[in-house]
């Protein structure tokens, strides 16, 4: 958060900078003199658009340093009526991620990983999950659960998933 306001704040200072010498650049090569509410109405548009453009490319920029391993399962897009634009384009705010060289597996045909969550202004939370591949479930191994040396579970159980899973594709034909 202090990153994008210290951004905001540069994009205010550049604005200034360019308003205040085109002004006078203005003023001298035309004789020409700007109404003075052009600088304050700038600087706020350049203020809103920088703060537009952090919440927008905070996720391109974040999956763009994600390791070739990761593979994005989910991501979510939410429109907000405190930021009208977003109607037009969904803002992702959230992201599930599945890193594949971190992969396990504790008995044939189980493959054992973290889901990578990912959300704007929150901390990355991991969740431990395994997947049957032979038979296309998963299951959530939180508590002590965990997958037996012959592919059974303790502590929890398998959950169907439908056919084209993305988690099941990434965790078990590797993406």
């Amino acid at each position: 958060m202090t990153n994008d306001f210290l951004t905001m704040l540069a994009g205010a200072a550049l604005a200034f900078l360019v308003i205040f010498a085109g002004r006078h650049a203005l003023r001298k090569a035309l004789g020409i003199a700007l109404p003075k509410w052009v600088m304050p109405a700038g600087i706020g548009l350049a203020m809103i658009a920088t703060t537009i453009w952090t919440e927008y490319s905070w996720f391109p920029r974040l999956k763009a340093g994600l390791p070739e391993t990761a593979v994005v399962l989910l991501e979510g897009k939410e429109s907000q009526a405190w930021r009208p634009w977003t109607y037009l384009v969904p803002l992702t705010v959230r992201a599930m991620v599945l890193d594949r060289s971190g992969i396990r597996h504790p008995a044939p045909g189980v493959a054992e990983t973290e889901l990578l969550l990912l959300q704007r202004w929150a901390p990355l939370q991991r969740v431990s999950v395994a997947y049957d591949c032979a038979a296309g479930r998963r299951a959530d191994l939180f508590e002590g659960a965990r997958v037996n040396a012959d592919g059974s579970l303790s502590g929890t159980d398998w959950k169907p998933l439908e056919a084209g899973d993305e988690g099941l594709r990434a965790a078990c034909l590797g993406g």
